[in-house]
């Protein structure tokens, strides 16, 4: 068995005696760091990171490689790719703590979804894509509010007249706010939320394009556009209504639930999915939170039941709440 041996420690220059050797099992395991209270800024989560860097090579401070673990844990909960990556490492190699490649391999995958080639490196020489629940440090935080209520089931319906009266992107071409007014009803949708999305995928430009080649006002990858039957990209009229057809698809998805909606349509549905809430990317998680604030906050939104079923994902969620507040 491989054995991490403790420093020896010297009497003068008399006889050396040697303290017994610690096992990689016995490495301490990090608990997980306390839920956070109120709402946690980019700049706390880097701060989160720079503190656990120092503690992991004792750069100015007592060497703590448990607390670095931590606060790693802390920042990779809210997207930080550089944290992602540091705490796989350290679960790889059994850094002061035990070994788990299991969970080294979903923290390399979270930060290579981010665009992180290090972290797909590492994630390559492991085998490939992780298997399973992603670990607790990349499960949503606890400043993200609950899941939705299940509407079908008696719970919370969104209040259309709420949708109507917020305000639109004051930046918004007359132009596409009269399209998308003429439009958004046939898709079931409020014209506030379409006008925020695409204000913040593409600040009204047609010809927009990002490096994902992502296209126009709405940003839609070719292959989502071809799901929702837009053959040209470049046609606002199209693209406006490939992203419509799919912002009614992702609502029904997720029974109306706009934040996993707006996370499914930044970062795919299967990524909602498979982190049970907002992935932790930090572009998700400040996109979702920028359009959610030009939207008033508001949580619910009317949906079709009958465009797709819900997401399974959204019954184990709740049934885990219940256990919870049933405690």
């Amino acid at each position: 068995m491989r054995r991490l041996l403790l420093p020896l420690l010297c009497a003068g220059s008399a006889a050396i005696a040697q303290v017994p050797s610690l096992t990689l099992e016995q490495l301490p395991r990090p608990t997980m760091p306390p839920g956070e209270r109120g709402p946690v800024v980019p700049a706390q989560v880097e701060r989160w990171r720079l503190e656990a860097k120092a503690l992991e090579y004792g750069d100015g401070v007592k060497r703590d490689e448990v607390e670095a673990a931590r606060l790693y844990c802390r920042a990779s909960r809210y997207g930080d790719a550089e944290a992602q990556y540091s705490l796989g490492w350290m679960l790889t190699n059994a850094r002061g703590i035990q070994r788990n490649d299991a969970e080294a391999a979903h923290m390399f995958a979270a930060a290579a979804e981010q665009g992180m080639q290090q972290a797909q490196n590492m994630l390559d020489r492991m085998g490939g894509t992780p298997l399973g629940d992603p670990p607790p440090c990349l499960r949503p935080p606890e400043t993200d509010p609950p899941v939705a209520a299940d509407a079908r089931g008696g719970g919370p319906r969104a209040s259309t007249s709420l949708w109507a009266m917020l305000p639109l992107p004051p930046q918004a071409p007359p132009a596409i706010v009269n399209y998308v007014k003429l439009i958004a009803p046939e898709y079931q949708l409020a014209p506030a939320l379409v006008l925020a999305v695409m204000a913040t995928e593409s600040n009204f430009d047609p010809l927009a394009e990002s490096p994902k080649k992502a296209q126009g006002l709405m940003q839609l990858l070719p292959d989502t556009a071809l799901r929702f039957k837009a053959t040209k990209l470049r046609d606002p009229a199209q693209n406006i209504r490939a992203g419509m057809a799919y912002l009614r698809w992702l609502l029904a998805y997720f029974e109306g639930d706009v934040m996993l909606a707006l996370a499914g349509y930044n970062a795919g549905e299967k990524a909602v999915d498979h982190y049970l809430g907002v992935p932790p990317y930090a572009e998700t998680r400040m996109y979702v939170r920028k359009i959610m604030a030009a939207t008033g906050g508001q949580r619910l939104h009317p949906f079709d039941a009958s465009v797709t079923a819900a997401s399974p994902m959204l019954l184990r969620v709740r049934a885990a709440m219940q256990v919870i507040q049933s405690r």
